[in-house]
């Protein structure tokens, strides 16, 4: 409301009027050539004397409040006159600025001299507005409490919204007024029920964060230890798992951040090395908690922040407040270690009753954590001691620092550093070594692998790269004798290989299998058929006639493990020993070389090692005579 400015426009006018005049233009209070004091032209409501007819009806509310009837009155408390002034001038505005110079600890109107009335409300007028301007604290504290009461607001969440936004941007001017205007934005939310998100940047939810993040590391702590069944942890090892978990680890680090008077993460160790100080400063507070919670009363957390219980609790606290209305009964939980109660108008708070700001205690141990972290990492920045520990903390902390240094030097990456200039030699040594290992025939085709004249590497010829055991190899066995085989051309391909490849595979790893080369094998020729053998009128009886019968076909056998197949037959044992020496070898390498021949035939081993030597499984008899003789 805004009485009499209805006249307002109208001396406005009169006033530009009388300016506008021609002949006040050509005095010498207008002349262009003297200077001199001009007259001050302004309305009646400027008049330093003036004083509007609402601040007087504002003024004429009484503190005194008779009763009904024949009751006796009361007399209104300091906080329901304010109420009921702030109301009646709720949407006044005013025009005439003066300077601040209220000093009182509970400003309200009452406490205001007429310039000094009329100085608030036009200030408050330019704040409406937007215009948010630096005054006297005493003002800004009489804002803040309209509009906790509800002055000048049109619901809960507006109410809010103008709170907040005011105390954001008068805090440049005044920092001070943080200490209450923190705690009123917190009881308005409180109050009205508004949702707990809106307090989201203020500190009371961050620091309930923190303390939350430790109550749970103590209750894992105390966990652990009611476990009679969890193996004692072993000398010199960290208290907590290494490799360590990181997202585990830095809640728990955060939290210790923001309740402790050392700032870890502003250290120059946490840029440098920061898994190494989260984790160690995360192992020193569950060391601590360790200690507490076995040789003291109370753990850790509630040593240094208090215990959580209910106590009675004052809204807007250090502020005018009133409400004409009681509060109806209320539960409010802020999170889960702070809550909130109304009975009976009567409030209550169940949180941690205690030390609500940064920690000393806690900041001097972390400071210790990083400074014997410096000095056993070798940092370049070392910190300086300050004040003495307890020794039983000296020692977890050095215990950790030790822990942690011992673990990442057993698990630090091995570095191998390749000399690529010695591949050269690699190549070269390689291709001696297979030159030393061919034969005169495959020289002839091949030629050497130092066919420069100095003696550098020469790429060899594609067919010439593969040794002629390979073609050998790739043949039947029936159709190559045992004998004819090469050892010194077998060797060849596996020197060629390793001379090929520049590949470092480290003890461990899994090895890559070589890359199939572009160059096409020659196909073996197939073997030349072998009429088959006719069968023998005479029996199976003597050496002699076993060692004059053809190898069978089928089983790709020589003469000799024929003959020694014949003889195992009747068990004589005179013709097993025979046929081996003419076969020019050990009799266990004979009866390897006849069950490898029969296995893809028969699929199982024929021969086996009884107590008397090698005798043929009764099984497979029938099949090994169908064999020799061809049936």
């Amino acid at each position: 409301m805004r009485p009499m400015n209805g006249s307002r426009p109208d001396a406005r006018k009169l006033i530009d009027g009388i300016v506008a005049e021609g002949r006040l233009q050509g005095s010498s209070h207008f002349s262009d050539r003297v200077y001199a004091g001009e007259p001050i032209l302004t309305t009646g409501r400027q008049m330093a004397n003036y004083l509007p007819e609402r601040y007087r009806e504002m003024k004429a509310i009484s503190r005194w409040e008779p009763g009904e009837g024949a009751g006796r009155g009361r007399w209104l408390s300091e906080a329901e006159l304010f109420y009921r002034q702030g109301m009646f001038m709720a949407d006044f505005e005013d025009d005439c600025p003066h300077p601040c110079s209220l000093n009182s600890y509970f400003p309200t109107y009452n406490a205001m001299s007429d310039r000094q009335l009329r100085g608030y409300f036009s200030w408050r007028t330019a704040v409406r507005h937007g215009r948010i301007e630096e005054s006297c604290l005493s003002f800004a504290y009489v804002y803040l409490y309209e509009l906790i009461c509800g002055i000048g607001v049109s619901d809960p969440l507006d109410g809010f919204e103008k709170l907040r936004s005011f105390w954001q941007a008068y805090r440049v001017f005044s920092p001070e007024i943080d200490r209450n205007a923190r705690v009123w934005l917190q009881d308005y939310v409180v109050y009205h029920g508004l949702p707990p998100h809106l307090l989201e940047p203020c500190k009371t939810l961050s620091f309930d964060r923190a303390l939350i993040s430790l109550t749970h590391a103590e209750d894992l702590v105390r966990a652990r230890l009611a476990d009679q069944t969890r193996p004692r942890r072993k000398r010199g090892a960290s208290a907590l798992p290494l490799p360590c978990d990181a997202a585990a680890e830095q809640r728990l680090f955060d939290a210790i951040d923001t309740l402790s008077t050392y700032h870890l993460a502003g250290s120059r160790l946490a840029k440098s090395e920061p898994e190494a100080l989260r984790h160690v400063c995360c192992s020193v507070f569950i060391r601590m908690s360790e200690h507490y919670l076995k040789q003291r009363k109370h753990s850790l957390t509630e040593s240094l922040f208090g215990a959580q219980f209910d106590l009675a609790y004052t809204m807007f606290g250090s502020a005018v407040f009133f409400d004409p209305h009681r509060h109806p009964d209320a539960d409010y939980e802020l999170d889960e270690i702070h809550r909130y109660r109304c009975r009976g108008g009567s409030w209550s708070c169940e949180r941690y009753q205690g030390n609500r700001s940064r920690n000393a205690k806690l900041g001097q141990a972390m400071r210790a954590t990083d400074r014997l972290l410096r000095e056993g990492l070798g940092f370049d920045h070392p910190l300086k001691e300050q004040g003495k520990l307890p020794k039983y903390l000296l020692g977890f902390i050095e215990e950790e620092v030790a822990a942690w240094i011992d673990w990442r030097s057993a698990h630090a990456p091995v570095r191998i550093e390749v000399d690529l200039t010695r591949l050269a030699d690699i190549r070269r040594a390689a291709a001696d070594t297979r030159e030393s290992l061919l034969i005169d025939e495959e020289r002839e085709g091949a030629g050497s692998l130092l066919d420069a004249a100095d003696g550098s590497y020469v790429e060899p010829d594609a067919e010439a790269a593969v040794p002629a055991a390979a073609s050998v190899a790739a043949a039947p066995v029936a159709a190559v004798p045992v004998a004819a085989v090469p050892e010194p051309a077998a060797a060849a391909a596996p020197s060629w290989a390793a001379a090929a490849t520049d590949h470092l595979v480290l003890p461990g790893a899994k090895a890559m299998s070589p890359a199939p080369s572009a160059v096409a094998l020659p196909s073996p020729a197939p073997p030349a058929p072998v009429p088959p053998a006719p069968v023998p009128s005479t029996s199976v009886g003597s050496a002699s006639a076993a060692a004059s019968w053809p190898a069978p076909q089928m089983a790709g056998l020589g003469n000799a493990a024929s003959a020694y197949l014949r003889a195992l037959l009747t068990c004589d044992r005179a013709a097993m020993s025979m046929a081996a020496e003419d076969s020019g070898r050990s009799e266990d390498i004979l009866v390897d070389t006849i069950n490898e021949a029969l296995f893809d035939a028969v699929g199982d081993t024929v021969v086996e090692y009884g107590p008397d030597g090698p005798e043929l499984i009764d099984d497979y008899r029938e099949d090994v005579e169908g064999f020799l003789n061809h049936e």
